[in-house]
């Protein structure tokens, strides 16, 4: 059976469940601001960017001004919370240990979260020193921008076309395609919402998972129809 060059998770939302803690928290917060949005509203349209490109994007969209010290409270609040609530995704650490292949993260968060929300939730042995987080690479350029998951590649020796990539953003999905990766959709967190699946599969994805039992599987076949593409 082929096997893939590298695996590359997502973490927000693919790892943890921690979408729904901070979109909670910037929903109520730019509602505050002057422009009312809902937690929903806010996962569907806005996951997987930084608080910073969500800000901008509505204000292009609404006009409304926003203060920069509002990124910085986000940040804040949403550590907070994360450090107390975050929970790991059912399944995933069967899952994540089932890769034999090289893994790591390609995230839009910064690396000092990502790393205190794995070790709360005992996923960092899995990772350490293959964390990337994009605002961190030599660009600094964010998803859906595919430099993250270039430089992770470049790093690990990764033929990209042989480099599988779990996303459960929109956003996600199109960095990765961008950089010439594979792409499965994840859509088992707690923030996903009806038609998810379909707007993953829409972006790029190859195929879409809600369950974390189903990589092992996933992965194997897809490697075998690519020998036999």
């Amino acid at each position: 059976m082929p096997k893939p060059d590298l695996v590359i998770f997502d973490c927000d939302g693919v790892l943890v469940d921690s979408e729904i803690i901070a979109a909670r928290v910037e929903a109520e917060l730019i509602t505050l601001a002057g422009y009312e949005i809902s937690l929903e509203e806010l996962a569907e349209s806005y996951a997987g960017l930084t608080f910073k490109d969500i800000l901008m994007r509505i204000e292009e969209k609404s006009k409304i001004p926003f203060q920069a010290s509002l990124i910085d409270r986000a940040e804040d609040l949403v550590d907070r919370k994360l450090r107390s609530d975050v929970r790991a995704i059912e399944g995933v650490r069967e899952a994540v240990a089932s890769v034999t292949a090289q893994r790591c993260i390609c995230s839009n968060s910064r690396s000092e979260r990502i790393e205190f929300m794995l070790e709360k939730v005992h996923l960092l042995p899995f990772f350490a020193g293959r964390i990337f987080s994009a605002l961190e690479t030599p660009s600094k350029k964010t998803k859906p921008a595919p430099d993250v998951f270039v430089f992770a590649a470049e790093r690990l020796g990764a033929n990209p076309a042989n480099t599988f990539v779990i996303e459960d953003s929109v956003h996600g999905v199109a960095g990765a395609r961008a950089a010439g990766m594979r792409v499965i959709g994840f859509t088992g967190a707690s923030h996903s919402y009806p038609g998810h699946a379909d707007a993953l599969t829409e972006a790029g994805a190859e195929t879409v998972i809600r369950r974390w039992a189903e990589l092992k599987s996933v992965i194997a076949a897809l490697s075998e129809w690519s020998a036999d593409a």
